[in-house]
């Protein structure tokens, strides 16, 4: 009876660690002070929109409040780049 032949052994290759990850450079000081600056401005427009103060005329009012709510949605984008 034929012998068979068994299995060749499969050749490990040898482990090679990931590279490192790039350390990211910290947001510079300011950029903190611009994201509550953005935030606190569109908090402002709003207020003050709800108390009569933003100049323009009655159709304005709602444009008024679309700034301010862009002003803190741009505040939330500024903030998700913050390290």
């Amino acid at each position: 009876m034929p012998k068979s032949r068994g299995r060749q052994k499969q050749t490990r290759r040898p482990y090679v660690p990931p590279p490192p990850k790039k350390k990211r450079k910290p947001s510079p000081r300011w950029y903190g002070w611009l994201v509550l600056g953005v935030f606190a401005g569109g908090v402002a427009v709003i207020v003050l929109n709800y108390m009569s103060l933003m100049p323009g005329a009655q159709g304005l009012q709602q444009l008024w409040l679309w700034v301010g709510l862009a002003l803190i949605a741009g505040g939330f984008g500024l903030s998700t780049r913050l390290r």
